[in-house]
């Protein structure tokens, strides 16, 4: 287990992330070359030797339900392990939802099949993403990535793709 400094040290060493210090001794580190909603990579480090770091566009990670995973038992080589992973997810992404500033899509109804021709159709409706089988609802979602995500662990690709 590192101590606070050693991870502070880690951290720093990234010329790319932004040190911000927050409440309590806490410390949060920033990712400005990301092209996610998400640029807080580091959240909450503290002197106990507790933090977290963003994992949410990872797999392979227990990640809490803001996509963050606990460093408290992380050795150097996987917090940087975890961090270069976190870095480029965060630099790679592709928004396919449009964020305010962005022109919106022309639909942002999808249809999606699998290998077995089966088809699901996914629609947009009150800030919420629904999966539906022909007219009857099989899912909803959050977000679209969860959607997509989802569809994907299923076996289902965009139709067209």
């Amino acid at each position: 287990m590192l101590t606070f400094e050693q991870k502070l040290a880690v951290l720093d060493s990234y010329p790319e992330l932004e040190r911000k210090s927050v409440s309590l001794g806490r410390v949060n580190y920033h990712f400005e070359g990301s092209r996610h909603d998400k640029k807080t990579i580091a959240y909450h480090l503290h002197p106990n030797g507790n933090g977290f770091v963003y994992a949410g566009l990872l797999k392979g990670y227990p990640v809490d339900d803001k996509g963050f995973v606990n460093i408290r038992d992380y050795s150097e080589d996987g917090l940087r392990t975890l961090l270069n992973a976190t870095m480029a997810a965060l630099a790679a992404y592709e928004p396919l939802v449009p964020s305010p500033n962005r022109k919106k899509r022309k639909t942002q109804n999808s249809r999606w099949t699998d290998a077995d021709g089966n088809g699901l159709e996914l629609k947009c409706e009150d800030d919420m993403w629904y999966l539906y089988a022909g007219v009857n609802l099989e899912m909803a979602f959050e977000t679209l990535p969860e959607a997509e995500e989802y569809l994907a662990e299923e076996g289902f690709v965009r139709a067209g793709e």
